[in-house]
């Protein structure tokens, strides 16, 4: 795009400039009241060398602004900036771009070019925090002249947009790969192999094995000790189920719980899908929301990463009665069950203990929930008055509910993983291997 004509606009420089000939005009005329004439001429002779200031600048010949087409929430984005312009002297090259509050905090992006040759280019670094797509409304380009008063400015409608997608930096991540590179290889094939629930043949007995998968018969008519090997369960159903309500959409570590969550759950998906599970993605707030076919190919990790993009964010309470319910009416088979979820208040964690535990007898269950920091951190902490006592004592109250309520889904049989944010995808992933090599769901 071509610029003629930009709009001449004073900077902080020259305000500030102006604003000190306030009072001086006011001392000239106290000292000198047939002087008064100066005052007026001295802010004349100010515009009059802003405005020659921002004619020096130059003119605008082409403004490009280029922000990636997809993003990862929680990551860096860099969106390229460059402009090139026609003579004069700039001193500095400023943007200004108003975008979707998800994509920014507060919906606006700035940044300052540095020259290139004949161009002058940036970055505005942009940290996505909420999934979605986040359009890019307007941009704004000024350039200032050689002595910092005069700028050029002009402002256009963006019509870009930025899709914001569901963080798989766990499954790019070198130790798993590295892990599942291993297992394909046969490094940790034997590990994985024996302590299924299918018996596959005999092997030799070698040092660490577990000696109860010694067999005594095959031993003694040979002379010499051989193990039994056991093919792992393939084709097992998988379900992540994501509570989409209120207390998941708020923050942890700046991102919201139901992302971090996504995360983790993208990460344990794509081990099992290499493994040969089938893998489907369940939403739901007050109604479920999103409902993914089970899908049984690593080559199609697209779609759940696709169904997890479509997961939305309610400000409302989640129905667990009501979604698990629908859920445990779509599977025909005894399938391991994700959910991901937290709870602020009695009645609900009830509800879900309730919901949960009418699963338990058909499936496997694992109920997966992020630990709160700040309530740890708030509890103890040693208070310096009453108001800290009183944060301490409510703190301590909510973190031995959360203690209550996991403990009644441990009774019901229900596997719970509680740890940091930053350890929730590890902790899933060998939960759900350990579940695999159990053979504890067929």
């Amino acid at each position: 795009m071509r610029f003629r004509l930009a709009p001449i606009v004073p900077t902080r420089r020259a305000v500030l400039f102006l604003a000190l000939a306030a009072p001086v005009a006011l001392v000239v005329s106290a000292v000198a009241p047939g002087a008064w004439i100066v005052a007026p001429s001295l802010c004349g002779a100010l515009v009059l060398v802003t405005i020659l200031d921002a004619l020096a600048a130059g003119k605008l010949l082409e403004f490009s602004v280029e922000p990636p087409a997809n993003v990862e929430v929680g990551s860096e984005a860099l969106i390229a900036l460059r402009a090139r312009f026609a003579g004069g002297q700039r001193t500095q090259v400023e943007v200004a771009l108003d975008c979707d509050s998800r994509l920014a905090a507060g919906g606006r992006i700035q940044a300052r070019l540095a020259r290139d040759g004949d161009e002058w280019h940036g970055a505005a670094l942009a940290v996505p925090s909420r999934r979605g797509t986040a359009p890019i409304g307007n941009d704004w380009l000024r350039w200032t002249g050689p002595l910092g008063l005069g700028a050029r400015q002009i402002a256009r409608r963006n019509d870009a947009e930025v899709r914001i997608w569901p963080n798989i930096g766990e499954v790019r991540s070198p130790a798993l790969q590295t892990f599942l590179k291993d297992a394909q290889f046969g490094l940790i094939a034997r590990r994985i192999r024996g302590e299924g629930t299918q018996f596959e043949a005999l092997a030799d007995y070698q040092p660490g094995m577990d000696r109860r998968r010694i067999d005594w018969k095959a031993s003694a008519r040979h002379w010499q000790l051989f193990a039994k090997e056991y093919e792992t369960e393939r084709n097992n159903q998988i379900v992540f189920a994501f509570d989409c309500g209120q207390a998941m959409c708020e923050p942890i570590g700046g991102v919201p719980r139901i992302d971090r969550a996504v995360s983790a759950a993208l990460a344990t998906a794509y081990v099992a899908l290499k493994g040969g599970d089938k893998v489907s993605l369940f939403g739901f707030a007050a109604k479920p929301e999103v409902i993914s076919p089970f899908i049984a190919n690593a080559q199609e990790f697209h779609r759940i990463q696709t169904a997890a993009a479509a997961l939305d964010y309610r400000a409302e309470e989640p129905n667990f009665t009501l979604a698990l319910a629908t859920l445990a009416g779509r599977l025909k088979r005894r399938s391991l069950i994700v959910v991901f979820s937290d709870f602020t208040d009695p009645t609900s964690a009830q509800l879900m203990i309730e919901s949960i535990g009418r699963l338990v007898s058909r499936h496997l269950v694992l109920f997966v929930t992020m630990a709160d920091e700040e309530l740890e951190v708030l509890a103890d902490r040693e208070p310096a008055d009453m108001r800290d006592l009183t944060m301490a004592v409510t703190a301590d109250s909510l973190l031995r509910e959360r203690r209550l309520v996991t403990r009644k889904l441990k009774l019901l049989g229900v596997d719970v993983i509680e740890a940091p944010y930053r350890q929730i995808g590890t902790r899933l992933i060998d939960a759900y291997l350990a579940i695999k090599r159990a053979g504890a769901i067929g």
